[in-house]
């Protein structure tokens, strides 16, 4: 479980995370708003070679966003959404099952929607002292 105590860290643990992904995975972001999962997605789309950190935003109010043509991962927040049919409506079946990964942000809030065969990555926030305890279970 590594700790991050500063953006760049938390971006590097982006990374180390996704050069243990195939090119195909589903993500879970399970975290407190502010805790870090946009700049942990950030670190995955650098190493993937699909843009810089600055590129990367968080898709609170677009839902989706895509990175690579054709995509490789898509960004997904599912924050804004109150039903399960809000969610079933974005089409995520088609998006799980494309060759790219998937990284979904407070997707843990509509579990029966998400496959059984993810990884969930954990980010908490200690204020105290600015840093981030970063969790991943289900790694292939």
């Amino acid at each position: 479980m590594p700790y991050s105590r500063s953006e760049q860290e938390t971006i590097d643990a982006g990374r180390q995370l996704v050069r243990q992904l195939s090119g195909k995975a589903v993500v879970l972001l399970i975290g407190n708003l502010g805790a870090g999962k946009t700049t942990f997605t950030k670190g995955m789309v650098e190493q993937l070679g699909l843009g810089s950190a600055d590129d990367v935003s968080s898709p609170t109010f677009t839902l989706i966003h895509e990175y690579g043509n054709p995509p490789k991962l898509y960004h997904i927040d599912l924050y804004r959404l109150e039903e399960p049919h809000d969610v079933a409506s974005l089409g995520l079946e088609e998006i799980f099952d494309r060759k790219a990964i998937v990284v979904i942000e407070w997707g843990e809030r509509f579990p029966a929607l998400m496959p059984k065969d993810r990884v969930e990555v954990r980010i908490d926030y200690a204020v105290e002292d600015d840093s981030r305890l970063i969790s991943i279970t289900g790694l292939p």
